[in-house]
């Protein structure tokens, strides 16, 4: 899939306009356009031209831009462009945070050119003075430089997981393969990724691993052996096939999906049951006999232990609840009713109203929470109070036209700096549901910022806080927040959080999640969508709460929508 590398050129032709102090509405429509091709889970190369131009923020210039690359594998207006910057200044643009005219500011005054040379520049306090820059930012930009470091070893699941899948497709279409799956910590779910782990059969070995390592992907190969070789693809990831017997490939699948803290805890399980457990099977010790490992079940089985799913194995009381018969029945994506985090084009969004419902008609689901910006938000096309009220007749209108779907009276209501709100009270009333979020202000203090959301929460009306802690992975980190007293005050409040499903912010984090659970906090799994295609991010969204061990009860939009009404009425009640 090139949606990527597509919305990453369009954010870098954002950046050179805004170096070159060009119009800020079409910088703002090249930001909105990689902000949406990055959301995509089809395939660019499958759009026609027509569904191109029905791409939220893709008009004809756009369009045929994404159709001259597909075509050439070259933008000629992106390499005009990055003519008219320094190389140099591109790679500090690099570090979340720094802006292009700051980024080039360092360049000019300092010469600084590359990451290593900003990192003792900000050492050295040599950043201080250039304009927009203080002591606490210096600090900010060597924190950005350890996240961007932190970013090459590590790569974003919602990039890693579809350049899985387009490795096993291509294997399936080009080699003699049997069976097949993705193992490692993309099996998990976890939300970042340092390498690319595949467990295969086939009657062919051989014939499989000449074709792995001849696909268009491959950048270098590393290994080349008979039934294990090693590939690197772009950006410097390493992927591994292996090739087993069909008799162990449950085995080498639970041994390459498991981390290493699990897997330790089942051979362990396994010398005390006088077993021997490894890639190849599961074996009694005392004869060498093969007693399983076909399939993971029988690995799980033979050591007396229900089936656990992959993303539970951390060893974080998997195994603990496992054998005491507690382990949860996770949430699973058929028990969502409904997404309350959606944008239309009343605000930032890609899509009229009656769109969205047939979009969410389509995904199963029931209702949803339009929840377009509140006024603060202005480079987002944030509602005044009169377009809000304007907006709720439309609503108004559309829901007596529907009969088994119900759209929810909403907004995305920005905190302000001293946690104060948008809208007043008897606005917020005549809402169905309230989502709050942090938008601006994130250099603030710690406190500052753990007060702005607990203010927030202490607000009866507001029933979610979404993306709580304001990351982005890989290119802004989470804000400084107390964020045991965030989860305390959410439990305290009734107030629910946000699992944001956006594949780059999965926020809140699995740990968080789980530990919001132990507390009794609501979690709701939303897209936070401003594209309709962005219902397909769900799945990642589901794979959070499923690593922070949720069950249906613990999420919010797993309700219907009376019982959805009821919560929201009791949390107004609270005080």
């Amino acid at each position: 899939m090139k949606n990527r590398e597509i919305a990453r050129i369009f954010g870098e032709m954002a950046d050179i306009m805004e170096i070159k102090e060009e119009n800020p509405f079409k910088i703002r429509a090249y930001r909105r356009a990689a902000l949406n091709l990055e959301g995509l889970s089809r395939d660019l190369a499958e759009f026609s031209h027509k569904e191109l131009r029905e791409i939220p923020g893709i008009g004809a210039d756009l369009a045929a831009r994404i159709e001259e690359y597909l075509a050439t594998g070259n933008m000629e207006l992106y390499e005009q462009m990055k003519q008219l910057v320094p190389a140099g200044v591109f790679a500090l643009m690099a570090v979340p945070g720094l802006g292009p005219k700051t980024a080039k500011a360092i360049y000019q005054q300092l010469g600084v050119a590359s990451l290593e040379e900003l990192e003792l520049a900000a050492v050295e306090h040599r950043l201080a003075g250039i304009r927009g820059i203080q002591e606490k930012t210096e600090e900010n930009i060597l924190k950005g430089i350890a996240a961007v470091k932190r970013g090459r070893e590590r790569q974003p699941l919602g990039r890693m997981l579809p350049a899985a899948w387009d490795l096993v497709a291509a294997l399936k279409e080009r080699a003699p393969v049997g069976r097949i799956e993705v193992a490692g910590s993309i099996r998990r779910r976890r939300e970042s990724i340092k390498d690319i782990d595949l467990v295969a059969t086939s009657p062919d070995p051989k014939s499989v691993m000449a074709a792995f390592v001849s696909l268009p992907q491959v950048e270098a190969v590393t290994m080349h052996g008979v039934t294990r070789s090693s590939i690197v693809i772009r950006p410097g990831v390493q992927v591994d096939l292996r090739v087993v017997e069909p008799d162990s490939f449950g085995a080498a699948l639970a041994y390459l999906t498991g981390s290493k803290d699990h897997n330790v805890r089942l051979r362990e399980m396994a010398v005390k049951r006088g077993l021997k457990l490894n890639e190849y099977g599961i074996f009694r010790v005392e004869d060498d006999e093969r007693l399983g490992g076909g399939e993971e079940e029988e690995v799980y089985r033979l050591l007396e232990l229900p089936y656990i799913v992959p993303e539970l194995r951390e060893d974080r009381g998997e195994i603990e609840a496992a054998l005491a018969g507690n382990l949860p029945t996770l949430v699973q994506l058929g028990d969502l009713r409904g997404d309350l985090h959606v944008h239309s084009k009343w605000s930032d969004g890609g899509h009229q109203l009656a769109d969205l419902v047939d979009a969410a008609r389509a995904h199963g689901l029931s209702y949803l929470a339009l929840t377009d910006h509140s006024k603060s938000l202005g480079v987002a096309r944030g509602l005044s109070l009169e377009r809000l009220m304007e907006q709720g007749e439309e609503i108004a209108a559309l829901n007596r036209e529907l009969t088994d779907f119900r759209v929810l009276r909403s907004t995305e209501m920005d905190i302000a700096l001293d946690g104060s709100l948008d809208f007043p009270d008897e606005v917020l009333k005549r809402l169905d549901i309230v989502v709050a979020a942090i938008h601006s202000g994130f250099t603030q203090t710690r406190e500052q910022l753990t007060a702005r959301l607990i203010a927030a929460m202490q607000n009866p009306f507001v029933s979610i806080i979404a993306h709580p802690t304001g990351r982005v992975i890989g290119e802004r980190e989470a804000y400084p927040l107390d964020l045991e007293a965030v989860l305390r005050a959410a439990a305290d409040t009734g107030t629910a959080l946000e699992i944001n499903c956006y594949p780059m912010r999965l926020d809140l984090n699995d740990l968080a999640v789980k530990r919001g659970k132990e507390l009794g906090v609501k979690l709701a799994i939303s897209t936070d969508l401003h594209s309709v295609s962005q219902f397909d991010s769900f799945p990642y969204g589901i794979s959070v709460a499923q690593r922070g061990w949720l069950e249906k009860g613990d999420v919010l939009n797993t309700m219907e929508l009376p019982e959805l009404l009821s919560w929201v009425k009791d949390k107004r009640k609270r005080k």
